[in-house]
């Protein structure tokens, strides 16, 4: 059985925590506590999710594996998925036409009168309560259905092992092929963490790891859970490149444990490394909701990909950290759930299927512009 490298550094996290600990003690601030300092709750809160990391792989295969590649209950889920967009489809004919949006086949546009009619009609006629609830819920049915169904499929059929045994190349395992896993991993890892952030459902997998307000080594094991529900660039096209599975996941332990170091407020700066890796100064920046902030710094092990690809950002001003809405809890499963519900509740309010799958592809930032109103 192979070892996972990121279980056997647990002992590593662990003293490096006692470690982080003990030097804010042996240097205290003058207002008694700063962002990186550690607090019990929080601290609890982000080495539990780190825990439920650990097992969320199993959990998922164990219940999203007979969804995929046609399994057993893949035809049931898509029906699913049929249906209720069907429900959610007629709702929204019905509605329009209670509102006066469906025009009469042959009648022209009667201009603002017209509109002033359709804006009485809507007040006057609204969709009964109980066909509303049902639409709503059939749409969020819908979306969440079709996106399990297509991420569990799209995991399937990207497997590390199913490419590679399709690929004439073979890089074997030398130190080059370790060096083109680490690299291809690092570069494959920007983009899905550029990602991370620019695509709402992707985002409700990763805010987890920016919920808390502090910053220390614990904030790094602050993990999500449900990797397998969205989509992502796959590592596995390093497998067509040659690159064993085996070393692809040793590739993401690397990177994994390389990630783990630079949540910290102890290290100031490193100089000349500086322009090349991804460093504590790097990631803080990362982690603030200051404006500059936003959306930049995505490298794990090098920066240079940031300066590439223009999402570089050097730390001036002191970050904030959180979210730009923070959470307001240190419950791992309100923590977990907390942009899913609110997923749920932008598609359920959304009046066009347009709408509704822009609150799960389209940027958080335009979510949370076009939102409506909290439904009663």
């Amino acid at each position: 059985m192979k070892v996972d490298l990121t279980v056997v550094a647990i002992p590593a996290y662990v003293g490096a925590m006692i470690a982080e600990y003990r030097w804010q003690r042996r240097h205290p601030v003058a207002e008694g506590s700063r962002a990186g300092d550690y607090e019990f709750k929080d601290t609890m809160a982000s080495l539990s999710m780190g825990l439920g990391s650990l097992a969320a792989p199993f959990v998922t295969k164990a219940l999203l594996g007979p969804l995929a590649s046609r399994g057993r209950y893949a035809k049931a889920a898509m029906a699913v998925a049929v249906g209720t967009g069907a429900v959610a489809t007629a709702a929204d004919v019905v509605r329009r036409h209670r509102r006066g949006e469906l025009a009469d086949a042959g009648v022209v546009d009667g201009g603002a009168s017209a509109r002033a009619d359709c804006a009485v009609a809507e007040d006057l006629q609204p969709l009964p309560p109980v066909l509303a609830r049902i639409g709503r819920g059939a749409a969020v049915a819908a979306v969440a259905t079709s996106a399990l169904v297509v991420a569990t499929e799209w995991g399937a059929r990207t497997a590390g092992e199913r490419l590679f045994v399709r690929t004439p190349l073979d890089l074997g395992s030398g130190v080059a092929a370790g060096a083109v896993a680490i690299l291809g991993w690092d570069f494959i890892y920007y983009w899905n963490h550029r990602l991370d952030h620019e695509v709402r459902w992707m985002w409700a997998m990763h805010s987890v790891h920016h919920s808390s307000e502090r910053y220390n080594l614990s904030t790094a094991l602050r993990q999500p859970w449900v990797e397998a529900l969205t989509l992502y660039v796959p590592y596995s096209l390093l497998a067509v490149l040659g690159v064993r599975p085996a070393m692809i996941a040793d590739a993401r332990a690397v990177n994994l444990i390389y990630q783990f170091w630079i949540h910290t407020e102890a290290i100031r700066t490193l100089g000349w490394w500086e322009k090349v890796l991804n460093t504590p100064s790097h990631h803080r920046a990362h982690h603030g909701v200051n404006r500059e902030y936003l959306d930049r710094n995505h490298g794990s092990i090098l920066i240079v990909w940031d300066k590439l690809f223009g999402t570089f950002e050097p730390e001036m001003a002191r970050p904030v950290y959180g979210l730009t809405s923070n959470v307001g809890t240190f419950n791992p499963l309100k923590i977990f759930a907390a942009e899913w519900i609110s997923i749920a509740r932008d598609v359920a309010g959304a009046d066009t299927w347009r709408d509704r799958w822009s609150f799960l592809l389209r940027g958080p930032g335009w979510a949370y512009e076009h939102r409506a109103p909290a439904l009663g």
